[in-house]
């Protein structure tokens, strides 16, 4: 796999879609993925799977069952597989997601907002 510079700012700007995430780099089994989130997403879990939200612009909130966790430009946040979540954007945000490349979006709760195939930039 060559060595190649990527640029966060080219690579969102590809895309405005929401809740779809594209693959822009693969380490140790690991996607690094970047998406854009408006609104609302299901409430769902991964069983075998943590996954870190990086937010590159913009802010969002993290819903668990026992709290909410608000995050804003340059926070991350680790989910541990398991744990329920749900994120909420009232406004458009883009995030860097960094997961095991076996990671479904939508996790347990599949529907219109599951992505199983996605696409590399």
């Amino acid at each position: 796999m060559p060595i190649e510079l990527v640029n966060i700012r080219q690579k969102l700007a590809q895309f405005s879609d929401h809740w779809n995430p594209r693959i822009v780099g693969e380490l140790n089994g690991q996607h690094v993925k970047l998406v854009k989130l408006k609104g609302e997403f299901v409430w769902h879990q991964h069983e075998a799977e943590d996954e870190m939200f990086l937010v590159i612009d913009g802010s969002f909130r993290m819903e668990l069952r026992d709290r909410t966790i608000d995050l804003s430009e340059g926070d991350f946040i680790i989910i541990p597989k398991g744990t329920e979540h749900r994120p909420v954007a009232p406004s458009e945000v883009s995030v860097m997601l960094f997961e095991p490349a076996t990671t479904v979006n939508t996790g347990n709760a599949t529907g219109e907002l599951t992505r199983e195939t996605l696409e590399y930039l």
